[in-house]
């Protein structure tokens, strides 16, 4: 009774924090772009700090796709030498799948960038929402997750990751190539797709160390 108990409420705090997170993406694009946007934006603007502009650079840099795309790759590669090529190719494609979602609501929304300031790198794509933070907070959750299984650290990784995508969303307003709220439907998305995928993931994974262990109990009666 006690873990069917335990069961309904972890099944109830994921469902309450799958609505937030949907509550948050939908506000941030309807009420995006406006006054709050742009008090935010001008706060955190960096194009008169050099020195920050350094730092914000190099976070956007590890948001950049061609870095994550390869930090997927090599974690994918290190999950199957481990012996894990399930957990491989979920972790691949939930990260992989996050970018093009990402993408696509882009081009259906068609939000233009912020032109209050001058951007301080080259950008070519629509605004909401942003890819790095989406990408960031996909990879860095799902990198946090899986190489901390069953470890008592992993909600400090977990923090970490989550950490890491705030300072890769943070940089893109601080170099004046995204709204705050674009940054903000970024993670929002980037967390519950996180959320959604890695549940199937889950029985996807167990389902193969299931049917691997049917296979090595049957090979001594074969022999």
């Amino acid at each position: 009774m006690t873990s069917v108990r335990s069961n309904r409420g972890a099944q109830l705090r994921l469902a309450l924090t799958i609505a937030a997170l949907t509550v948050v993406w939908l506000t941030m694009l309807v009420f995006g772009a406006g006054a709050a946007d742009r008090v935010i934006y001008g706060a955190l603007y960096a194009g008169d700090r050099p020195a920050v502009v350094a730092v914000a650079t190099f976070f956007t840099w590890l948001g950049e796709p061609y870095v994550l795309i390869a930090a997927s790759v090599l974690l994918g590669l290190y999950l199957w030498w481990r012996g894990q090529p399930r957990l491989a190719l979920a972790a691949v494609a939930i990260t992989m799948l996050a970018r093009v979602l990402n993408s696509l609501q882009k081009l259906w929304i068609a939000r233009l960038r912020p032109d209050l300031e001058e951007h301080l790198v080259i950008v070519q794509t629509m605004s909401f929402p942003s890819g790095h933070s989406t990408s960031s907070m996909a990879f860095y959750l799902v990198l946090a997750l899986v190489l901390t299984q069953g470890s008592r650290w992993r909600p400090l990784a977990v923090a970490a990751g989550l950490l890491m995508a705030i300072c890769v969303g943070v940089s893109r307003v601080m170099l004046g190539v995204h709204w705050p709220s674009d940054v903000l439907g970024g993670w929002a998305f980037g967390m519950l797709w996180v959320l959604l995928t890695l549940r199937i993931a889950d029985r996807y994974v167990q389902r193969g160390v299931t049917e691997a262990d049917k296979k090595s109990e049957a090979m001594p009666a074969r022999r």
